[in-house]
C-alpha cells in the first residue's frame, strides 16, 4: 500500500460541501485554481496544450465510508462504486476541469466541484477514445427519465 501526499491544493468557492452543485441538472462551471507546490511544478512542463485535465483528489473532510447509499439525484440505493459520493472506502475524487491558463506553478481552470483547500492528488491530462455515442450513463440515465416523467430509456 502506499501513502499518497499532495502535489498542490485547489482555491475553490466552495467552504462547505451543502455549496456544491449535486443532483439531476447540476452544472459545474466554477472556476478554481490549482497551485502546485514548488517540488512538483516541473512536471507542469507541457501541460498548456491540453483543454482538460483529470484531477485525482482527496475527500480530506469525509469522515467514513458507505457501501450503499441514496445519491441526490435519485430516490435508491445505489453502490458507492456506482456513484460519486464521497463516503468512500479510500476517499478519493476525480474530476475533469477545463485548463483555462497556467502561471506559473498555477493552473486556472473551469469546472471545480471540490471544497476549498482540497489536497490535490495527481493531474493528467484527459485523453479519451471512446465515442460519446457509446458511452453508458446506467441508473442516472433512469433517474433522468423518471424525473422528466418518461417510464422508458432508450
Amino acid at each position: 500500500m502506499f501513502t499518497p501526499w499532495p502535489i498542490g491544493f485547489v482555491s475553490t468557492p466552495y467552504k462547505e460541501a451543502s455549496d456544491v452543485p449535486k443532483g439531476l441538472g447540476a452544472s459545474h462551471e466554477a472556476e478554481g485554481v490549482i497551485t502546485i507546490l514548488p517540488d512538483f511544478e516541473l512536471g507542469l512542463t507541457d501541460i498548456e496544450g491540453f483543454s482538460h485535465l483529470i484531477v485525482l483528489w482527496e475527500f480530506d473532510r469525509s469522515q467514513h465510508f458507505e457501501l450503499l447509499g441514496t445519491p441526490p439525484s435519485d430516490n435508491r440505493k445505489h453502490g458507492v462504486f456506482a456513484t460519486r459520493s464521497p463516503r468512500r472506502p479510500n476517499p478519493i475524487g476525480l474530476t475533469v476541469v477545463e485548463l483555462r491558463r497556467r502561471q506559473n506553478a498555477e493552473l486556472h481552470v473551469c469546472g471545480v466541484d471540490m471544497l476549498d483547500g482540497t489536497p490535490i492528488l495527481d493531474i493528467k491530462p484527459y485523453l479519451s477514445s471512446i465515442p460519446v455515442a457509446s458511452l453508458r450513463r446506467g441508473w442516472l440515465a433512469e433517474a433522468e427519465a423518471r424525473a422528466n416523467g418518461n417510464a422508458t430509456v432508450s
